[in-house]
């Protein structure tokens, strides 16, 4: 207690709509889509897992961004869902923190595996003959360090910054989860550096992972660019589509959602860009990945056909 101020102890999420029809029509979409997104992502974590023919590098890496998409979603969708069935959705004041902190980290890690994936594409199309080489298990493992412990400083960072601010006053977040935006604005006191350290964080992960891919993809441009063999430029560009097409999802709604200045878009915008990245994108990856790429479905094939005939 404070004078007149009474601490915050839980927050309400007013959520996407108040129309009760709206609401019920949502709840069946977006249960739909998280019940696709488990299902998908799960079977395409097992499916690597068990296939030896998807033993790779990129498909390690497919696996894990499976799973980053899971955790991505799980962190937000369940409340999401029961928002749209109680009149009141509230979150503890711990729930919120470690809501938008699970967010941080499973972004980030997401942002480091695309990053990651690129790397790996531009190796296997510039060096094919040093690709086993060039890509051995500790390098994919460092990777693989590199992108937790990324999405572990990136969610300290987060989290921090959401136990530092003070509230005391109206507790009601005008988003569907704990996002830091309509956070800040509750806070009671200055806020100025508790609000630069979270974007700080997560903008220079987007930063140097775009600036990762970036590059790949240059090299991977000028490596096609010099095959003679027509079929060979398409199998090289072929194995990127898939790529191409998550990251540019991904980082084009992370883009419009952080970097676009505020006054162009609305709130209602911003919600509905948000649910796209954090509840849609996680359904499509594995769709993305699998009716792309033959060696998946392949793989997909012969696990199905052997548990039809053992």
């Amino acid at each position: 207690m404070d004078g007149n101020h009474t601490v915050v102890t839980e927050f309400i999420l007013l959520g996407l709509t108040d129309d009760p029809i709206l609401r019920v029509i949502l709840f069946i979409i977006i249960l739909c889509i998280y019940l696709v997104t488990m299902s998908g992502n799960l079977s395409t974590i097992i499916l690597i897992r068990l296939s030896s023919q998807l033993h790779q590098p990129m498909y390690f890496f497919l696996s894990n961004l499976a799973f980053a998409d899971i955790g991505f979603s799980f962190s937000v969708t369940p409340n999401m869902l029961v928002n749209f069935l109680v009149e009141t959705n509230t979150i503890s004041y711990l729930g919120c923190g470690i809501q938008f902190g699970s967010t941080g980290f499973f972004g980030a890690a997401e942002c480091i595996l695309l990053a990651a994936m690129a790397y790996d594409r531009f190796v296997a199309i510039r060096n094919p003959l040093l690709y086993s080489t060039k890509m051995s298990t500790q390098v994919y493992v460092q990777l693989l360090v590199v992108t937790y412990t990324g999405g572990f400083i990136n969610a300290s960072f987060f989290t921090l910054s959401f136990f530092s601010l003070f509230f005391c006053g109206p507790n009601a977040v005008n988003h569907f989860f704990c996002d830091f935006a309509p956070l800040v604005e509750l806070s009671c006191f200055d806020v100025s550096i508790p609000a630069v350290v979270p974007s700080f964080s997560a903008g220079s992960i987007i930063v140097v992972t775009v600036f990762v891919i970036a590059v790949s993809y240059i090299y991977i441009l000028i490596t096609i660019l010099k095959m003679r063999s027509t079929e060979g430029c398409h199998k090289a560009f072929s194995t990127c589509t898939s790529h191409l097409t998550a990251v540019t999802l991904y980082f084009g709604t992370i883009f419009f959602v952080y970097a676009m200045p505020k006054s162009i878009y609305t709130t209602d915008q911003n919600k509905v860009v948000s649910v796209f990245y954090m509840v849609v994108i996680p359904m499509l990856n594995p769709l993305i990945y699998s009716l792309r790429n033959k060696e998946i479905k392949g793989a997909l094939k012969r696990e199905l056909s052997r548990k039809v005939f053992s």
